[in-house]
């Protein structure tokens, strides 16, 4: 089922409890395997960024980890970022960098002091065999394990056993907590990305198609989720920004866009979506999804996905 919007207001979607489509995430990095100024810049825009409620040290911290890829093959140019972030104060407690596409990089570990506390940060990984698809980010075969007085504050990958081995620490009392995850994604028309919007639910397949080439007079913005239409906004040159509410395995997500920069921008500008299961406190100011990686106190647990869209010809 899928509603033409015709206003700013509120139009609820029932996605149905389906099996998961299959991936079409490579349609997203697809921009990035032209040739000349095009693949330069989809390569440089190629970045993930998630944002974790942990504890470290003791006390509640908003932990990120950026994923960039700067060029070449995935697995040699994949780099990896880890900051954490005081919850209450906003001061940066430790950060670390990870370079894999050093040979001698792609498996080691690093230890931190955590600033006003006297504590060290231990940041494990293994990348050795890790494999990607067209996000900067690995798929499979690898862990990032982040350990604070001898106990896991995060740990991404499937190679769960292997990281606990290799750190012998212990795992949480509660797990980190994923509250925002931030993409850049290059293509033509079609963009696309994946989304687990509660803790414990499955991961679904999001997809942005949007044409506003000269050949086509009226752009029109259509997203699915696992293959279903769930919005459609005409006369895209009047609506370039709004916001719907979708519902994904029963739970109300709110969808904000902002294609300005596609129609009225330079080329060098990009869209920006937001898929939110809370809502901003000013809902007529959805762009406060700025905040969500500016401010580490994010309130309540809800998830928010951003997508930053870059078209290239």
């Amino acid at each position: 089922m899928m509603r033409d919007l015709t206003c700013f207001g509120d139009t609820s979607v029932q996605i149905a409890d389906a099996a998961s489509s299959s991936s079409s995430s490579g349609t997203a990095g697809s921009g990035g395997r032209g040739r000349g100024k095009g693949h330069s810049t989809a390569a440089a825009r190629s970045r993930v960024t998630c944002l974790y409620h942990a504890r470290l040290a003791g006390r509640p911290c908003a932990l990120s980890v950026t994923w960039t890829r700067s060029g070449g093959l995935a697995g040699q140019a994949a780099a990896v970022s880890v900051v954490a972030v005081d919850a209450a104060s906003g001061d940066r407690l430790c950060r670390a960098d990870v370079k894999p596409w050093l040979f001698s990089k792609r498996k080691g570990s690093k230890t931190l002091d955590v600033a006003g506390a006297a504590a060290k940060v231990d940041v494990f990984w293994d990348l050795s065999g890790a494999r990607f698809g067209a996000a900067p980010e690995p798929v499979e075969g690898f862990y990032v394990a982040v350990v604070c007085d001898g106990e896991t504050v995060l740990l991404l990958g499937d190679m769960r056993k292997e990281a606990y081995r290799k750190t012998a620490a212990d795992r949480p009392a509660v797990d980190a907590l994923l509250v925002a995850r931030k993409e850049h994604v290059v293509s033509k028309k079609v963009f696309s990305a994946k989304a687990q919007f509660s803790h414990h639910g499955r991961c679904h397949d999001i997809v942005i198609e949007c044409d506003t080439t000269g050949a086509n007079d009226d752009p029109c913005l259509v997203i699915h989720i696992d293959r279903r239409p769930v919005m459609r906004v005409r006369r895209l040159a009047w609506k370039f920004r709004g916001n719907q509410t979708v519902l994904v395995d029963g739970l109300p997500v709110e969808v904000f866009w902002d294609v300005h920069g596609w129609l009225f921008g330079s080329a060098a500008s990009s869209a920006v979506f937001m898929f939110q299961t809370c809502q901003a406190p000013e809902k007529s100011v959805p762009w406060a999804y700025l905040r969500i990686f500016r401010e580490p106190q994010v309130q309540g647990h809800g998830f928010s996905l951003i997508i930053h869209a870059w078209k290239v010809e």
